[in-house]
C-alpha cells in the first residue's frame, strides 16, 4: 500500500492504490507505480501472458469508466484516465520487445528509445542492398529484364535479412531467464552482482538496436518492392 497525498474528496490521507478507504471514491493512479508494479508483478522478463489478462481484466472491471457514468465529471475523468494508463501497461507487457524495452528505461532511467545501429558484420551487404533497391526504384518498366533480375535479388535479401533478425530476438528472448534470476538475486542483495546486471542490460541494448535497424530495412524492402512491383 502507498500513502500518497489526499482523497480529492474527503481529503483522507490516501493509502489504497486506486480508492479511498474512508469514501470509497476513485482516486487518480499512483504516478510512482511502473507498469509492473500496477499488475503487482515482479520487474521480471518472462511472464505469464494467461495470468498478465486476468488481472488486467480485474483491474479494468474497477474502474471502466462505465461504472462511472453516474458520478462526478471527475470520478469520469479519473476513470478514463486510469483506465487509458491500464490498457498502456498491458499493451506494453504482453509485447516481448515493448516489455524488454521498457524494463531498460526504467533500470537506466532513460527517456529516449534505444537507437538503432546496423550489425557490424552486416554494414556493407546492408549499403549494397540499399543500393540495388534505389536501382529497382529508378530502373521500373525501362528495363523489365533487368528489373526482374534485381527484384529477384531483393527478395533473397529480404528473406535472410528477416531470418537474422528473427536470430536476434531469439539471442534476446534467451536473455530474459538470467535477468529474472539476476533480479530475484538482487531483491536479496541489493548491491550484489550490479557488474553482471550492467553487463545484461547492455547486452540486450545491442540487441535491440540491431533489430531495430533490421526492422526499418525490411519495412524499406517491402515498400520499395510493393509500390514497384511490375
Amino acid at each position: 500500500m502507498l500513502a500518497r497525498s489526499l482523497c480529492w474528496n474527503c481529503h483522507s490521507e490516501l493509502g489504497g492504490e486506486y480508492f479511498c478507504d474512508h469514501c470509497i471514491k476513485i482516486q487518480p493512479a499512483p504516478s510512482q507505480l511502473d507498469y509492473f508494479q500496477r499488475f503487482s508483478l515482479p520487474r521480471h522478463l518472462t511472464i505469464n501472458l494467461q495470468d498478465l489478462e486476468r488481472r488486467f481484466h480485474e483491474l479494468s472491471r474497477k474502474f471502466h469508466p462505465d461504472l462511472f457514468q453516474r458520478g462526478s465529471d471527475q470520478e469520469k475523468a479519473i476513470s478514463l484516465e486510469n483506465s487509458a494508463l491500464l490498457n498502456t501497461a498491458y499493451r506494453t507487457l504482453r509485447d516481448p520487445i515493448l516489455r524488454v524495452e521498457y524494463l531498460i528505461r526504467l533500470e537506466e532511467g532513460a527517456v529516449k528509445d534505444i537507437p538503432a545501429k546496423a550489425p557490424a558484420d552486416l554494414l556493407e551487404e546492408i549499403l549494397e542492398l540499399q543500393e540495388s533497391l534505389e536501382e529497382y526504384k529508378q530502373v521500373g518498366k525501362t528495363a523489365p529484364e533487368k528489373s526482374a533480375d534485381l527484384r529477384k535479388t531483393l527478395l533473397v535479401e529480404q528473406k535472410r535479412i528477416g531470418s537474422r533478425k528473427m536470430v536476434l530476438e531469439k539471442d534476446l528472448f534467451s536473455l530474459f531467464e538470467e535477468w529474472d534470476r539476476l533480479q530475484d538475486q538482487h531483491l536479496f542483495k541489493p548491491d550484489g552482482q550490479q557488474a553482471h546486471r550492467r553487463s545484461l542490460l547492455q547486452r540486450m541494448k545491442d540487441l535491440l538496436s540491431a533489430r531495430a535497424y533490421l526492422k526499418t530495412v525490411l519495412q524499406d524492402l517491402d515498400e520499395g518492392l510493393h509500390d514497384h512491383h511490375p
